[in-house]
């Protein structure tokens, strides 16, 4: 793998900037976790990220905390949140196992909110799996950060598109008035929305995140790090080619897990321009593949970064 084009915690010009990762970890259903771990933990120490967005983690009373685990087998100090709901019976029988998304942080979990997101009301498609979608919310070190996994199956557009919409109203609400474009020198960082969309960047639901598409006259808009800031390639996150998850479970190549970073306009130096943006968990360090899907690490222009 090519070094990154940025060192962790400072651009070209030595502005302040945040590192951001994101991956789907698959800990619960797919197969060859505790070995899978140690090459997510790899990559972590590989990539030196601020934050850490994850999703598919899980915890029971007989299992600990996968994002946990691996925030414990991580180099240096780290705070983690898990917001996990319950498992449907017809997908795991134990009744305790809590399932969801999870934040690594290298500063301390200052807050978070843990929100069930909606299915479509009057849909005739019903979602593929029962499984609930959340939004996991985190502030720390003064950002706002959002982990969320949507409905999967290519069909639950519906439901994906009621859920990007309740996702853009939670951040919304959560962030009062910080984000007013009125605001001659907006001091905050924009919110960090990052995921497993189980969508693709030409679905409406994408496009709308992305202010591509209005849906009922509204729009919103947040940066998709790999549009604005990646190589130009497609940049799939799975792609069956390489790894043997994907190739088992016949998915096609497809780019649906992303980084978005909330709108930069005339923010106080800077804070929010997105610098660079890499696919990453995408081989194996320690001869296994991390996940069924590949991640994401982005660099983000952070005036105000505290130290660690």
């Amino acid at each position: 793998m090519a070094e990154s084009a940025i060192d962790p915690g400072t651009d070209v010009d030595a502005t302040p900037i945040l590192r951001i990762a994101q991956l789907n970890i698959g800990s619960l259903f797919e197969a060859h976790w505790d070995q899978r771990r140690h090459e997510i933990v790899s990559w972590i120490d590989h990539l030196q990220p601020d934050v850490v967005c994850m999703q598919e983690a899980h915890e029971s009373d007989t299992q600990p905390n996968t994002a946990g685990l691996l925030a414990e087998a991580a180099a240096g100090d780290w705070h983690w949140q898990f917001g996990g709901h319950a498992v449907p019976e017809t997908s795991w029988p134990d009744r305790s196992m809590l399932f969801g998304s999870a934040v690594l942080s290298r500063w301390p979990i200052e807050a978070s909110a843990l929100h069930l997101l909606p299915l479509a009301t009057g849909s005739a498609t019903k979602p593929a799996m029962r499984m609930p979608c959340e939004l996991l919310h985190v502030s720390t070190a003064g950002l706002d950060v959002f982990s969320t996994h949507l409905s999967a199956a290519p069909a639950d557009a519906p439901h994906r598109v009621a859920q990007v919409q309740a996702i853009d109203d939670i951040i919304r609400a959560s962030r009062g008035d910080r984000d007013n474009m009125m605001n001659p020198k907006r001091e905050a960082m924009p919110p960090l929305l990052c995921g497993d969309f189980n969508a693709e960047p030409d679905s409406d639901e994408i496009r709308f995140l992305s202010s591509l598409h209005t849906i009922d006259g509204r729009a919103t808009f947040y940066q998709d790090a790999w549009r604005v800031a990646g190589d130009g390639s497609a940049g799939y996150t799975s792609d069956w080619r390489d790894n043997e998850l994907s190739s088992h479970l016949n998915i096609h190549r497809k780019r649906i897990d992303y980084v978005f970073v909330g709108d930069p306009f005339i923010r106080n130096s800077h804070g929010g321009r997105v610098l660079s943006a890499e696919v990453v968990f995408h081989e194996p360090r320690t001869g296994i593949v991390a996940s069924d899907h590949r991640g994401l690490v982005a660099n983000i222009v952070w005036p105000n970064r505290p130290k660690p």
